[in-house]
């Protein structure tokens, strides 16, 4: 009885320590969304790196949006694992728009929000937001970056390509 008790807590901890190993390797969950800390993963006791040491830029090819307008979105910097951005509108800061699907990424239409689909180191992450049909206004893209588990950035925005 007392190896197989063993056995059950090595499985228990064997377990345990893939789960904080691989975190979301298909992305960030919807509830990130709306979550006291919005955007910003619950890793255990990891918390967000200032803002003024991210390796990392979010880049847009505009701010401001009409009727069918598409804007390019660029996470560029240093190797990374994952991200979870949203598009929000400059002057409600509410979610706006939508993504269009590219390899590799989830979508969160219910909060427009885009998350990585898998695991891999990334040199780099492209993506389109669609703006609304029957708006006109500014947006900022903003979230977080994540060079592995317990090391990320959030509460990035966005800065319009030059």
């Amino acid at each position: 009885m007392h190896l197989a008790y063993r056995t059950t807590i090595l499985f228990a901890v064997v377990l345990l320590s893939t789960v904080s190993v691989f975190g979301f390797p298909d992305g960030g969950p919807v509830d990130a969304c709306v979550k006291p800390r919005p955007n910003q993963p619950y890793h255990g006791e990891a918390r967000s790196q200032p803002l003024s040491t991210s390796p990392y830029k979010i880049l847009a090819t505009s701010s401001q949006y009409g009727p069918g307008t598409q804007v390019t979105v660029t996470i560029a910097g240093a190797p990374f694992k994952g991200f979870f951005l949203q598009a929000r509108d400059s002057s409600t800061n509410e979610w706006i728009g939508s993504w269009t699907r590219t390899p590799n990424t989830n979508i969160h239409s219910e909060c427009s929000a885009v998350t990585h689909a898998d695991p891999r180191d990334k040199e780099q992450a492209t993506f389109i937001w669609n703006a609304p049909a029957n708006a006109r206004g500014s947006v900022y893209f903003t979230g977080t970056v994540l060079k592995d588990y317990a090391t990320f950035w959030s509460e990035l925005v966005s800065q319009v390509a030059e």
